[in-house]
């Protein structure tokens, strides 16, 4: 595996040629290494990268997955994901072989997050350990790994919170009132409350998805925003694209709030903030009112309970928030359901004896 020096700049190259996936023989050229050995282990690395072989450094093998994501994934998906693996994972194990990697390995990794003392969420942790598992999945099925020692490791973290926090009816409003001083809260709070929408896709609305004369809300869209890029995107899910009803009151909330606004451009969005902002917004209604802090998400949540609370089935609610499936929604809202095992009984009791 030679190397070269370039005399006059005191620093080493590496030249060699490669096959890349489609089979074609190509040159790779990469200068600028302070040291010999660097050069080397470049190479090295690289050779084994594109042969596809299991013994390449972690890191290596990240960038063959992060480059797969990227055809596949949306731009904010992506991004998330290539945070979480450079901030969580990578760290520890971009040095070492990935055949090399195993369960004692992956156990220590586990603990010493469990143990941070920044006390990552149940569900926080258990989001890094899927996708720190995905990645030995993606060389287990493409790049014959022989195993994935995450899934022998098993899991850390749970998939849903230990507690969900909702507001009431009264809770709301007395945090919206001292939110009201400005009109872009204001609507925003009765929108996410009211109508159980995500915060993405109220921040993508627009004046043309409301239909006052039929009450309904068109959601379409999702917003997001990548470094200082404000992206218009598809629905979360599927499902995520949906129409509901909106009532009357939503309606006239809304055109006396376009009414404040000097000019309104066609299909401009209606609030031109940021998630950061209902973040900042919310901890200081929150501070003036007194009601128990929530997470903007939980806005979402206490749409849910309104619902349930008002005796309407799993499948409308699942319909309205957007669910991929109604599973989705019993398994995040089942607690709130009353228990009706007891009328049941009766009831099937009185039909046994209806004849009597």
């Amino acid at each position: 595996m030679p190397v070269y020096k370039n005399e006059e700049k005191g620093t080493w190259y590496t030249s060699f040629y490669y096959t890349d996936w489609q089979g074609n023989r190509k040159k790779k050229k990469k200068e600028g290494f302070k040291l010999k050995r660097e050069a080397q282990d470049y190479e090295r690395e690289f050779v084994k990268m594109y042969a596809g072989s299991c013994d390449m450094q972690f890191k290596s093998f990240v960038k063959i997955y992060l480059q797969d994501c990227k055809t596949r994934l949306k731009q904010t998906t992506y991004s998330g994901k290539v945070f979480l693996i450079e901030s969580k994972i990578s760290p520890y194990f971009g040095e070492m072989p990935l055949n090399a990697i195993v369960p004692a390995d992956i156990r220590r990794w586990q603990n010493q997050l469990i143990n941070d003392n920044r006390n990552y969420s149940q569900t926080y942790l258990k989001t890094v350990n899927n996708q720190f598992s995905a990645i030995f999945n993606f060389a287990v099925k493409y790049y014959n790994l022989r195993n994935n020692p995450v899934r022998i490791c098993g899991s850390m973290g749970q998939k849903h919170a230990d507690s969900m926090e909702f507001w009431t009816i009264d809770e709301f409003r007395k945090f919206v009132a001292c939110v009201e001083d400005k009109p872009a809260s204001k609507l925003i709070f009765e929108l996410l409350f009211w109508t159980g929408i995500r915060s993405g896709e109220l921040l993508a609305l627009s004046l043309e998805d409301f239909d006052f004369e039929n009450l309904t809300l068109s959601i379409n869209k999702n917003y997001a925003r990548l470094s200082t890029e404000d992206l218009i995107l598809t629905p979360k899910t599927k499902k995520g694209k949906r129409v509901i009803s909106i009532s009357p009151f939503i309606a006239e909330l809304v055109q006396n709030y376009v009414k404040l606004k000097y000019a309104y451009e066609p299909n401009e969005r209606l609030f031109e903030v940021t998630k950061f902002y209902i973040a900042h917004e919310i901890k200081r209604g929150c501070k003036l009112s007194g009601v128990k802090k929530i997470r903007v998400h939980d806005l979402r949540h206490s749409h849910a309970s309104l619902l349930i609370e008002l005796g309407y089935s799993p499948l409308l609610v699942s319909e309205r928030l957007g669910h991929e499936n109604i599973e989705t929604t019993l398994r995040t809202y089942s607690h709130l359901y009353p228990n009706k095992q007891k009328d049941l009984a009766e009831k099937l009791q009185k039909l046994y004896h209806l004849d009597e």
